[in-house]
């Protein structure tokens, strides 16, 4: 066996037809923007989980809220102040999503009390 047959490097990118017959089930994919496909890879594997075999379609979106952008949760305004520097010296667009909020609340309608009684001691 010559070293370019199993050295991927010597192909240039490409498969050849003698290792292509010798791989069962080869598919390749990439995102329709051919920008980044760590996402697409996310999803698909997401709706392969969904999946059943049967043909019918699968009932998810495409894309989650944060889509294609990464995202950044910083826990307090020093680290807010932080990550916008760094977005400034790296050159991203970036948007404060929460408008500066750095409060985790829940809704309203969120139980706020339990229902089970605590426990007294014996």
């Amino acid at each position: 066996m010559r070293a370019r047959e199993f050295v991927t490097e010597m192909t240039q990118g490409k498969l050849s037809t003698r290792n292509r017959s010798a791989t069962v089930g080869l598919n390749v994919f990439s995102d329709s923007e051919k920008a980044n496909s760590d996402y697409t890879l996310n999803r698909v594997m997401m709706a392969v989980a969904m999946a059943d075999g049967s043909g019918k379609p699968i009932d998810m979106d495409a894309k989650s809220w944060a889509g294609k952008k990464r995202t950044a949760s910083p826990y307090t305004e020093v680290e807010q102040q932080m990550l916008i520097q760094a977005y400034k010296a790296a050159g991203a667009d970036y948007e404060d999503l929460n408008k500066g909020d750095l409060d985790s609340e829940e809704h309203p309608a969120v139980n706020t009390t339990s229902p089970i009684e605590a426990f007294k001691g014996y």
